[in-house]
C-alpha cells in the first residue's frame, strides 16, 4: 500500500488508514509549520524520519501511554532523589536541550533530530506549546527532555543524559508536575522496556484517540512552565513500593 503525498494544506489522513508495517506510517510531505504540528500531535500523530527524507508522519498501534498517577519509580532512583545535588528547572534551556538529544548516541547511526526539527520545535516553544525539563549538576546541564503540551496531554519527544540518572529525574520530575496541574496522559510514542518501568502500558490506538479528544479539548497551560518549589520535597519524601 502507499501512503499519500501531503502538500503544505493538506489536513492528514485519518489515523486508521496508517499502515500496519511499518507500524502507523501514515503520510508524507506536509512541511512542518506550527500549525500542522499542533494539528498532527491533536490528531495523535507526530513527526519521525531520518536527514534526507521527507517528512514522515506516524500514527503507531498500540500506543505507548503513561498516566500520571500510575507513576512507578525504583528504589535506587529515590535514592538518587535523596542523595540530592542536582537542580531541576523548566523551560530555561530548551534548544539546548534539544540539541543534547540529538548528539550521536553508542547505540544508533545517527539522529532525527535535524536542524529542520530544532527550528520547528524551538518556534513551539516560543508559542508556549513545547516544553522543556532540565537537570542541572554544578550548574551545567546534565540530562533533560522535551516535548509538547496540549490542553491536559503532553506527548514526549525524546530525553537525554550526560550523568546517570539525569534523564530519569527529569522524567519523573515531569509526570509529578503533570499530575498536580490535572494531566490526564502522557504519550510516550514507542514501546520501550524502560519507559515500562516507570509504569507506562500500550493501549490501542482507537483508546489512545478517545483520551485525545477529551483531554486535548481541555484548557492549555502553555509555557513558560515553571515547577513547583516543593515538588522535590515530594520526591524524597514519598515511600517507595515497599514503603521504605
Amino acid at each position: 500500500m502507499k501512503i499519500p503525498w501531503l502538500e503544505a494544506d493538506d489536513p492528514l489522513p485519518p489515523p486508521e488508514r496508517a499502515l500496519r508495517r511499518p507500524n502507523g506510517l501514515l503520510a508524507a510531505g506536509g512541511g512542518l509549520s506550527m500549525t500542522r504540528l499542533v494539528d498532527a500531535y491533536s490528531r495523535g500523530c507526530f513527526p519521525w524520519f531520518n536527514p534526507g527524507e521527507p517528512v514522515l508522519w506516524w500514527t503507531p498501534d498500540p500506543r505507548m501511554v503513561l498516566v500520571p498517577g500510575e507513576l512507578h519509580m525504583a528504589r535506587s532512583l529515590k535514592r538518587t532523589f535523596r542523595r540530592g545535588g542536582f537542580d531541576i528547572r523548566a523551560d530555561t534551556a530548551f534548544q539546548a536541550v534539544m540539541e543534547a538529544c540529538a548528539e550521536p548516541r553508542p547505540d544508533q547511526a545517527g539522529t532525527w533530530i535535524t536542524p529542520e526539527m530544532i527550528d520547528a520545535y524551538v518556534g513551539l516553544h516560543r508559542a508556549g506549546y513545547a516544553h522543556s525539563i532540565e537537570t542541572l549538576i554544578g550548574g551545567e546541564l546534565a540530562g533533560g527532555l522535551y516535548g509538547i503540551a496540549i490542553g491536559r496531554v503532553f506527548f514526549g519527544e525524546s530525553m537525554f543524559a550526560r550523568v546517570t540518572d539525569a534523564s530519569k529525574v527529569a522524567f519523573v520530575a515531569l509526570v509529578t508536575q503533570l499530575r498536580r496541574w490535572g494531566f490526564g496522559l502522557i504519550d510516550c510514542q514507542q514501546q520501550t522496556r524502560h519507559l515500562a518501568t516507570f509504569g507506562a502500558r500500550a493501549i490501542p490506538r482507537a483508546d489512545f484517540l478517545a483520551r485525545l479528544a477529551r483531554l486535548t479539548g481541555a484548557a492549555s497551560r502553555q509555557g513558560p512552565w515553571t515547577l513547583d518549589a516543593d515538588l522535590l520535597e515530594e520526591l524524597t519524601s514519598t515511600p517507595d513500593r515497599n514503603g521504605r
